[in-house]
């Protein structure tokens, strides 16, 4: 199929800042492709193309998509993910930076553990007055790098509560910091950190850096955060050949430092912009397009385009006035069924909700009828303890001076408590963690076997590394010779985590080395062992997708159901009293609702038990986004109350209640 106008239009731009808008479904990726091979076929180096998107995945597919047109030289194209670009770049520029090559990547859950060691070790887990948990401190220190906003600021606004703890987060993040430095570890956010340090802080270093690439293209830039503006801006400070593809109407990341001003002010921030509405929606009817357009319509800051389409005309999305939550699950579960009937796949279906705990009533009716689902969201396969444990023994491997991985490890081992896993710790830091050092620790008689067990372990690991395929496997097999016991020990049916370290073991062997093992779980965190082996898609498992409205973002379905539609739901209460946060609310609705082809209906309980917002029986309110004006765009639709069943007449003997009662006294 050729490119449209706008398509061809923004394929074909030459040099100099170019910024597409990409509504929802105008196809942006096939744009963007065929940008990379316009540039590639009017002689720019593919080698010196930079494109940066939000997933490996996305990466991947973008460059094949492209060799497809352009042959295999666009395999030459440098793409990936902001954080793994950045891994690169520290690798090879960052000893002349201050950072040592050989650094250890730790991932969030590593980064709140060695917060909470520098919490414990300056003596605020023993105080009196209620002090901030680890999360709330790498939570405050991650949104201060990533956004630019001061940390009182953050404090402020977020957790006032702590606001007379100020001084005290400060001398936290400093032993934090000295904590990274001593051990050669990099955080997440130091990663785009370093990267943006590099371009600002040393003229000579950034002019190296951003002489490696002519052109760079951004996939979904209304994601980019602060820090990401500023190392777009360093790496075009030779030239301004920079393509930005996204949606200011769906921008809903913010709770991750997004920045929504980034996309709105990109033709401020690069003179000489040039911008490019794609506003053909191929994947919605023209009846989905009106009430979608109408609902962004009142957004306040937007550029403006108008989505169409050619499709055919379908049915009017359906608006749903459900009783109660029993009526709205069981409305939800009966056209799933009648659409199935129909020949419709669950799996081309989907329930989308503002937040996972929306969907408990659902999943147990899906259960009873036996309806297979999948939940989008839940516990990630990298943050499940098992997991998080076998991962641990290889980062001590890589990096002795990890003392996150080794406090996990210790406090694993019969005997080891906290206060023993601390000394051990100390005694390495005094002998400059050597590799040697933990056994030549002497442990109280307690742990002694133990102990000995792990040196023992670790010895074996350190002898028998090879470069051979499959090692970083091998080293898994040789830690679980010891962590198996300990598993088996811990869970009364560990058969699934031990399935799910089976499949890192597989999907190790592919790995040419431990480092680029454990850089790569780091940098692209997978949700699930499939993850791991690659997009199966499930093409064999029909099951129908319950997800929130952010984990739905990028994808479609044939009929979508959103659930919830209540002010204090969708929009979430929190949001109310903050006009941003409402316009974002307002934003996430938008994505919900663009992601359905022919089907969408839109739900809402009139009467709720609201468990958050206190016990009582309450009266709802339909979501204010669906105004009159979606709303005359909409098909109504009450659904019936249930036919209340004739009681039969049953003669009942008379009593004299008062008698009674005086007969009590006499």
């Amino acid at each position: 199929m050729p490119l449209n106008p706008a398509q061809a239009a923004a394929a074909a731009h030459g040099d100099g800042p170019l910024l597409i808008i990409a509504g929802a479904g105008t196809g942006k990726t096939r744009t963007l492709i065929y940008r990379v091979a316009h540039l590639i076929e009017h002689g720019a180096r593919p080698e010196r193309i930079l494109l940066l998107t939000f997933t490996r995945r996305a990466s991947q597919e973008m460059l094949s998509r492209a060799e497809r047109l352009v042959g295999g030289s666009s395999r030459s194209v440098h793409g990936g993910t902001f954080h793994a670009t950045s891994h690169r770049l520290l690798r090879r520029y960052g000893e002349a930076a201050g950072i040592p090559k050989d650094f250890s990547i730790m991932d969030q859950g590593d980064s709140e553990d060695l917060m909470q060691l520098s919490r414990a070790q300056l003596g605020y887990a023993k105080g009196a007055k209620r002090f901030p948990k680890k999360e709330t401190l790498q939570y405050v220190y991650s949104r201060h790098v990533n956004t630019g906003l001061e940390m009182r600021d953050i404090i402020r606004d977020e957790y006032p509560q702590f606001t007379d703890y100020i001084d005290d987060f400060r001398r936290i993040y400093g032993d934090y910091t000295r904590r990274k430095h001593d051990r050669n570890l990099v955080d997440y956010d130091d990663l785009l950190l370093f990267w943006a340090g590099m371009l600002e802080e040393a003229p000579a270093l950034a002019d190296r850096i951003a002489a490696l690439y002519d052109h760079v293209l951004v996939d979904e830039y209304q994601d980019t955060n602060a820090l990401q503006a500023r190392i777009l801006r360093g790496m075009c400070r030779t030239h301004s050949n920079i393509t930005v593809v996204g949606d200011d109407a769906q921008s809903i990341y913010s709770f991750r430092g997004a920045n929504f001003r980034n996309i709105l002010d990109f033709p401020k921030q690069f003179s000489g912009t040039t911008i490019v509405p794609l506003e053909q929606n191929y994947r919605s009817t023209p009846d989905i397009l009106d009430v979608t357009n109408e609902l962004i319509a009142r957004a306040q800051e937007r550029f403006t385009k108008h989505l169409w389409t050619e499709r055919a005309v379908g049915e009017k999305p359906w608006l749903v006035a459900a009783r109660d939550e029993q009526q709205q699950t069981t409305f939800v579960v009966d056209r799933i069924l009648e659409l199935h009937e129909e020949g419709m796949n669950l799996r081309d279906m989907a329930v989308l909700f503002r937040a996972g705990y929306m969907s408990a009533d659902l999943e147990i009716e899906l259960t009873n009828r036996k309806i297979p689902f999948e939940k989008w969201g839940g516990i990630k396969f990298l943050e499940t303890a098992h997991v998080k444990d076998v991962l641990a023994f290889l980062r001590i491997l890589e990096n002795p001076r990890d003392e996150v991985s080794w406090y996990r490890i210790l406090q694993l081992l019969p005997g080891i408590g906290e206060t023993t896993a601390r000394a051990a710790i100390d005694a390495m830091a005094a002998l400059a963690w050597e590799s040697g050092a933990f056994g030549r620790y002497n442990p109280p008689p307690r742990a002694r076997a133990a102990h000995a067990a792990l040196v023992a372990l670790l010895d074996t690991l350190r002898t028998s590394e090879s470069a051979d395929a499959g090692s970083v496997s091998a080293e898994i097999a040789g830690v679980r010779s010891m962590y198996d016991a300990i598993l088996k020990e811990r869970y009364d049916r560990p058969e699934p985590r031990l399935a799910d370290l089976d499949q890192l073991q597989v999907i190790a062997a592919g790995y040419p080395d431990r480092e680029a093992f454990l850089s790569a779980l780091a940098l692209e965190p997978p949700q699930a062992t499939q993850d791991l082996v690659g997009d199966k898609s499930r093409s064999e498992d029909d099951c129908l997708v319950l997800s929130t409205a952010h984990s739905a973002k990028g994808k479609e379905w044939d009929a979508v159901f959103v659930i919830w539609a209540l002010d204090g739901w969708f929009p979430s209460s929190r949001s109310l009293s903050d006009p941003e946060q409402l316009e974002e609310e307002r934003r996430l609705m938008y994505v919900a609702m663009t992601r359905a082809r022919d089907h969408l209906a839109v739900i809402y309980p009139l009467n709720s038990y609201g468990s958050r917002m206190g016990s009582d029986y309450f009266v709802a309110q339909l979501s204010r986004f669906i105004d009159a004006g979606v709303r005359e765009k909409m098909e109504r639709v009450t659904l019936a109350a249930p036919a209340a069943e004739a009681a039969p007449e049953v003669q009942l003997p008379a009593v004299d209640l008062r008698a009674l009662l005086r007969g009590r006294f006499g």
